[in-house]
């Protein structure tokens, strides 16, 4: 009898620590941690500034020096008048591929001046440096009556630094001396229209590839 007892109170003993590790073990279960990792995304941006030397009429710089956006000029065959076009890439822009287009209102009749002679419009360009602005082509748009002119800029541009101002894609131009008070009224009130942009260079094989998506 006693064998039992002590059998009994021997088992009873197992269950309680079975039941003790049970409950240990079952609270072990419910321990948790949790980790938060926080990314920040910033923007980049890329951002541009055309401009050119503010001139007279006769396509004199003012004094004290100006930059502009716009300048009128009284055609005069022979003269010659400052217009240097310039793109300033701004400081923080992302590493960039930069282009310009001219576009002439008048082509038609600017043809009619200057094609019989086997010239291109961009024949009253000085200074242009090719090894700078690669020429790219032209497009006509006959409805508006325009042509335009592109030109990409022979690399990326890196502005992390600070302000990157680029060559001048010209620094003048010249109305040629042969043009005869006739022609020059088929053009009055002609316009030279200069525009500039800039893309991202990261994630593009190349320029072209970087223009094709622009």
């Amino acid at each position: 009898m006693k064998m039992k007892t002590k059998r009994k109170a021997l088992l009873l003993s197992l269950c309680a620590v079975l039941l003790v590790v049970a409950s240990v073990m079952g609270t072990m279960a419910y321990l948790a941690d949790s980790k938060t990792v926080t990314n920040t995304f910033t923007i980049g941006q890329v951002k541009i500034k055309l401009d050119e030397a503010k001139v007279d009429t006769n396509g004199k710089p003012v004094t004290p020096a100006e930059r502009v956006t716009t300048n009128s000029y009284k055609l005069l065959p022979g003269s010659t008048y400052t217009k240097d076009p310039t793109v300033t890439v701004k400081s923080g822009s992302e590493v960039s591929y930069v282009k310009m287009t001219v576009t002439f209102s008048f082509a038609e009749q600017l043809d009619a001046i200057f094609a019989p002679n086997g010239a291109a419009l961009t024949s009253i360009f000085n200074g242009y440096d090719a090894a700078k602005w690669i020429y790219k082509g032209e497009t006509d748009d006959k409805t508006a009556n325009t042509r335009t002119y592109e030109f990409w800029y022979k690399e990326t541009v890196d502005a992390s630094a600070g302000d990157v101002k680029l060559d001048a894609l010209f620094d003048s131009i010249t109305v040629p001396g042969t043009i005869t008070e006739e022609q020059l009224a088929t053009i009055q009130d002609m316009t030279i229209t200069v525009n500039a942009y800039a893309i991202q260079a990261a994630n593009f094989a190349d320029a072209a590839d970087a223009w094709n998506n622009f």
